[in-house]
């Protein structure tokens, strides 16, 4: 390709230097001069002909805007058939058959023009095409307003040669106005290609204009001749422009208001001129149908205008995951229903998932966003005709149902198994607060908060449950090794609040305190021999102490409160070099509360005294807590630690 690119520009710097020679004969000979008549007779027609050659070596070479190329190239071969019929038949009279060729150019240049563009813009919708069509009416209109009488004035002759004058200057306009379009929809950043185009247009418009007034008295080889075969040489040109950085148009919301406008105002500057003094028939005709088309476009904007709102509104009301209502659509809806009278009996349900976050913390999010839309699906169908269901935001669902209060515990009971789902490592299920109106809420603000606090009544109560849970488990860990209780104790408030300095969550927090606290239940599962044992341990030994995390998952995924919890509590006793246990996981791939329990707990051992060796002083072992970082300690981790605990050594010092 870069050879034929630069035989191709070989060939068309050759045909500007045959161009140049023949423009500067013609412009310093007369017509009929020898030498002037010779370069007219050849260099002229060659000169044309080798455009079309240009612009059909384009089609054929370039797969990319084929079609629109061909065109463009007939367009140009038309007029090389006039040009040759005219010097070799000599037609006496006008209109002639070269006219037909000539004439012919425009239309096919236009069609050209159109799909070269089409070929670039993203959406071409039906709107677009009519704004296309309106421009070219009200352009013609504009030319049979403006150029008729001239036409009239300057031409004698039948009504067809007349017909045959204005056929050219319409077809200049219609070529300009599509120009000057794609320059409005390309929002004005001209590109060469199009740029070279329309100054092909536009020598052409001139040379056209020119002739008009001078047709009576036009003999070949005259100055304006120059621009005919410039305007064909300089389209080919454009056949062959690189356009740098070509981006596709996208056409869908840009503000086309201007098109109609503008052809509305054309249309109707010429209907009042025809009140004061008349305007031929042709002009007032294509005037009337360009208002028509106005119209027509104003109904189809309005028509889109509306679709728009609806969408729009739609999606306003609509929770974009689900495709349930949302809180706005929520409030209206019960403001609805609380104008009624008599006010209908309607259960109100807020949801609140229980286990989701730990879903999504072993899954990720994608997978969480598949559940929530399930068991939105699921809830939806509850109510049936009754009601609707929502979803008010992150995990949080309502539901709204005409029921009777004697009619509404099996429905509860339906809304709960919807917002239930159950599988190998995961238990997720909900906490709600019902509400019956009116007869315990007669306002919206009322209703909601109603039941947010029974909503969260019921989770405390959950809470409450999970607590005692956890009791039982440091009470086992208690049990099995009384020692550690108190440094779990110790640990969990170093943690939490080592977890707040990083920016930890709320939840995050309460998780990282309860894996604190539980980092070694598996610890229950290893044999006081072994745990008690004042010898250095042997292998067997020691894969008892490594596969004591995995034991403390195993115990805390029997609890679904606890999900969150058993996969921090597996990797405590990982290193930031992955030379740690179980599963020899290194850096960030290490839960970031463990990576904090791992710190904390090795902090906590070297200041308390152990049978092997005293305790470490704060300094010494905050010394080891440094060195450690970046091998046994995440670094990070490690300096706000130490941060942290020389912080509060300042604050007791003072």
């Amino acid at each position: 390709m870069p050879h034929r690119r630069a035989w191709i520009s070989a060939a068309l710097a050759l045909a500007f230097a045959v161009f140049a020679l023949y423009a500067s004969v013609v412009l310093l000979t007369s017509p009929g001069d020898g030498l002037n008549r010779f370069v007219t007779a050849w260099l002229y027609q060659g000169v044309i002909a080798a455009s079309v050659v240009f612009v059909a070596a384009r089609a054929v070479l370039v797969e990319k805007d084929r079609l629109a190329w061909a065109v463009i190239a007939l367009a140009l071969a038309a007029t090389s058939f006039a040009e040759l019929y005219t010097i070799s038949f000599h037609p006496a009279r006008y209109p002639s058959v070269a006219d037909a060729g000539w004439i012919a150019f425009y239309p096919l240049a236009y069609v050209g023009m159109v799909l070269l563009f089409r070929g670039r813009a993203r959406s071409f919708t039906g709107a677009v095409w009519l704004d296309g069509l309106m421009a070219s009416v009200a352009a013609a209109a504009l030319g049979a307003a403006v150029l008729v009488e001239m036409v009239l004035r300057t031409t004698a002759g039948s009504p067809s040669a007349v017909a045959t004058n204005l056929a050219y200057p319409l077809g200049d306009v219609l070529l300009l106005s599509a120009v000057f379009g794609v320059f409005s929809l390309a929002g004005w950043r001209i590109e060469r290609r199009w740029l070279v185009l329309g100054l092909g247009v536009l020598a052409t418009t001139i040379a056209d204009g020119i002739f008009l007034f001078d047709v009576s008295t036009y003999v070949a080889g005259e100055k304006v001749d120059v621009l005919w075969p410039a305007s064909n040489l300089v389209i080919a040109s454009a056949a062959w422009v690189e356009a740098r950085h070509e981006r596709r148009l996208d056409v869908r919301g840009r503000p086309l208001l201007a098109v109609p406008a503008v052809c509305a105002l054309v249309a109707i500057a010429i209907l009042v001129l025809d009140h004061f003094a008349r305007v031929n028939v042709l002009a007032v005709g294509l005037a009337a149908a360009t208002l028509l088309l106005v119209i027509v476009r104003l109904a189809i904007t309005f028509s889109e205008n509306k679709q728009l709102f609806e969408l729009t509104h739609r999606d306003s009301v609509t929770d974009a995951l689900t495709g349930l209502g949302n809180r706005r659509r929520l409030v209206h809806d019960l403001e609805r229903t609380l104008e009624d009278r008599p006010v209908p009996a309607t259960l109100l349900m807020i949801f609140d998932l229980d286990g989701f976050k730990g879903y999504n913390d072993s899954f990720g999010h994608p997978a969480g966003d598949a559940l929530l839309a399930r068991l939105g699906e699921k809830l939806a169908a509850v109510p049936g005709d009754r009601g609707d269901a929502y979803r008010l935001g992150g995990d949080e669902f309502c539901l709204v149902a005409q029921i009777t209060p004697a009619d509404a515990e099996p429905l509860i009971d339906d809304a709960c198994q919807a917002l239930s789902e159950r599988g190998e490592g995961f238990d997720v299920s909900s906490s709600f607060g019902a509400v019956m109106l009116p007869d315990e809420a007669t306002d919206v603000t009322h209703a909601l908060g109603l039941a947010d606090e029974r909503l969260y009544a019921q989770k405390r109560s959950r809470r409450g449950e999970v607590d005692r849970t956890m009791h039982a488990f440091v009470e086992a860990i208690a049990d099995r090794e009384p020692a550690l209780q108190t440094d779990h104790e110790g640990v969990a408030a170093l943690a939490v609040e080592l977890g707040r300095r990083l920016g930890m969550r709320r939840d995050e927090l309460d998780e990282l305190s309860r894996a604190a606290q539980l980092h070694d239940l598996g610890k229950i599962a290893v044999p006081d021999g072994i745990l008690r044992k004042p010898e250095p341990l042997d292998e067997r030994e020691w894969q008892f102490i490594y596969q004591h995390p995995v034991v403390g998952e195993r115990i805390l995924l029997a609890t679904p409160a606890f999900h969150g919890v058993a996969p921090i509590v597996r990797s405590s006793h990982e290193r930031w070099d992955g030379t740690g246990y179980p599963d020899g996981i290194a850096g960030e791939a290490i839960p970031l509360a463990a990576r904090i329990i791992g710190a904390c707990d090795a902090f906590s051992a070297m200041i308390a005294p152990r049978p092997y060796r005293p305790a470490l002083t704060i300094e010494e072992a905050l010394d080891e807590l440094e060195r450690g970082a970046g091998t046994q300690f995440d670094p990070t981790v490690a300096r706000v630690l130490a941060t942290q605990v020389r912080e509060h050594l300042g604050e007791r010092a003072a």
